[in-house]
């Protein structure tokens, strides 16, 4: 997935396939409480080390590191490496385009 915002209003007007295949893949990766958990400390810390994202959690850091690749394959996260620790920053464009697709607007 490229990094552009999608997608059309879901509750204003019909939404073309390409949207709803973007926005379903999207939701599908924030479907998983582990992952909105994820999503939720990096996005309160603002960016932050995977490794310590381990404890919060209480899972291991192969499930850890599974569930900040689905967010990061949904394009919900960027990473940056850094010697050998990766970094993850929330992409707020990505999670505004969220917010926007289910916000229901009158015209």
């Amino acid at each position: 997935m490229e990094k552009v915002a999608c997608c059309t209003r879901l509750l204003t007007v019909p939404l073309p396939q390409s949207d709803a295949d973007e926005l379903a893949a999207r939701f599908k990766a924030l479907a998983d409480p582990a992952r909105l958990r994820l999503l939720s400390l990096i996005a309160e810390r603002g960016e932050v080390c995977a490794c310590e994202l381990v404890g919060p959690l209480g899972i291991s850091q192969p499930t850890v590191s599974h569930h900040l690749r689905v967010l990061f394959e949904a394009n919900l996260v960027e990473r940056e490496r850094r010697g050998r620790w990766i970094h993850y920053r929330v992409i707020d464009t990505t999670v505004d385009a969220l917010r926007e697709a289910l916000t229901q607007t009158t015209v």
